[in-house]
Parts: structure tokens; sequence; C-alpha cells
């Protein structure tokens, strides 16, 4: 198949791909996310106990990790700007300004406090799962309801 017959005519997003991926090809995911989820067990960031001595404020190893992804991100973002860096597919990436509103304040304490009562955020809760900590389970059915439930009352929530 060449690129044109793999064109869909639906895009997810403005950056939502043109190309549509074969089944085998999203096993590159599958595979991306395996490695993300050691690299988080073995750095010990998806510890509930290093994640309740960041809420603590007992430790700075945390802060140290997410500092330095922030840090990466925002050097990350001005590369792709300055040299209009495109995907892999050469697709152009488009990152739209972001404008402020009230509900983003919200929306950050409902989540910070879940994270501090859970010991998890929603990135690594596969992760922790896979490495025995089932009670993870309702933190995710959890995470599932409140996102479901966003939705829902999305457009009755403040700007």
């Amino acid at each position: 198949m060449n690129n044109s017959e793999n064109k869909i005519t639906d895009t997810e997003g403005i950056n939502g791909s043109q190309l549509k991926d074969s089944g085998i090809s999203n096993l590159k995911y599958m595979l991306v996310g395996i490695v993300f989820g050691i690299v988080f067990v073995k750095a010990e960031i998806i510890s509930w106990y290093r994640i309740q001595e960041m809420f603590q404020l007992q430790s700075f190893f945390m802060y140290g990790v997410i500092g330095s992804a922030v840090v990466v991100g925002i050097i990350s973002v001005q590369i792709i700007k300055r040299f209009n860096i495109k995907t892999i597919q050469g697709e152009k990436i488009e990152i739209q300004p972001k404008t402020f509103n009230k509900g983003q304040i919200y929306g950050g304490l409902l989540f910070g406090f879940g994270w501090a009562i859970t010991g998890a955020c929603p990135g690594p809760l596969f992760a922790q799962i896979g490495t025995g900590v089932t009670v993870i389970v309702v933190t995710l059915l959890s995470a599932i309801a409140g996102t479901w439930v966003y939705g829902l009352l999305k457009n009755k929530l403040p700007h």
C-alpha cells in the first residue's frame, strides 16, 4: 500500500494523523508503553511511598523528576517550533495556544487531591497494577468513571 491508500478523511484533532496505522504497526505503541512502565518501576516514580514523601514534603526526589520532565518538555516544544520538526510520517506538528480559565485551577486541585490520597496518577496506573499493587484497580476504575462524568458535565462546568 502506498501513502495515498492509507489516507483517512476524518482527523482526530488538530494533530491527528492523516495516516491509518495497521493493527500490527500499533504494536510499537505497546512496546513503548512496556518500556515506559519498566522505567517508571525501576526509577521508583510509581512507588506509593515516593509519592507520599513528595506530598508530605519529606523528599525532593519526585519534584526533581517532575521538574526534569517539565524542562525537557519546554526544550522539546521550543525545538519543534524553531526547526519546524515534523512527525515520523512527515506530517506538520501544530502547537495551539492555550487559554487560561478558572476550571483549570479546580481540575488541578481535584487531580492533586486524588493523587495524594491514592498515591497514583493516571500515567503509571497500569505499571502499578503490573507490579502487583492490585488495589490500584480501584483508582483506575475511579479515573475512568471521573472521565465519563466529566464528559457528561463538561458543558455545565465553569469556564
